[in-house]
């Protein structure tokens, strides 16, 4: 007579992690949560305090597309909307994205199903539009400030 020995806690364990795979839309979005709770984290009275990030416009005193989405999260996180916009119009359209992506992210993924391509996501019609839009906005933002 044999007899299997019992699963160990530390075996069941080995086993569960041999078969999860983290996909690079698994990645994103544990990032995507970082960002957004580092956002919560910090407090709106006092981001206009904070160092300038961009090494763009740390060398050229000159806004790039991406100058104030920090600024924007943030504000967006704690529900102060106009000033979100008024940092960068587009943070609130990437911060909502980054969430729609994760909440995606994790439904797929409590139903067992694969998780969406972000090559796919990044390659629709409508992320092409809105990178394209963002760039000029950014471009515009940068002669002006010229």
């Amino acid at each position: 007579m044999t007899t299997t020995p019992p699963a160990t806690e530390e075996s069941s364990t080995r086993s569960l992690l041999r078969h999860v795979r983290l996909s690079s839309a698994d990645v994103v979005a544990a990032g995507g949560v970082a960002a957004v709770g580092v956002a919560f984290l910090l407090s709106p009275d006092h981001i206009e305090d904070g160092p300038i990030l961009c090494p763009f416009r740390g060398l050229t005193g000159l806004p790039c597309p991406g100058c104030g989405l920090t600024r924007s999260w943030v504000y967006g996180a704690h529900g102060w909307w106009r000033e979100s916009f008024s940092a960068n119009p587009f943070g609130l359209v990437a911060l909502a994205a980054v969430v729609t992506f994760v909440v995606l992210v994790v439904v797929r993924r409590a139903r067992r199903l694969p998780p969406p391509s972000l090559d796919k996501m990044l390659r629709h019609p409508v992320a092409i539009g809105l990178g394209a839009i963002w760039l000029v906005y950014g471009l515009i933002r940068l002669v002006l400030a010229i």
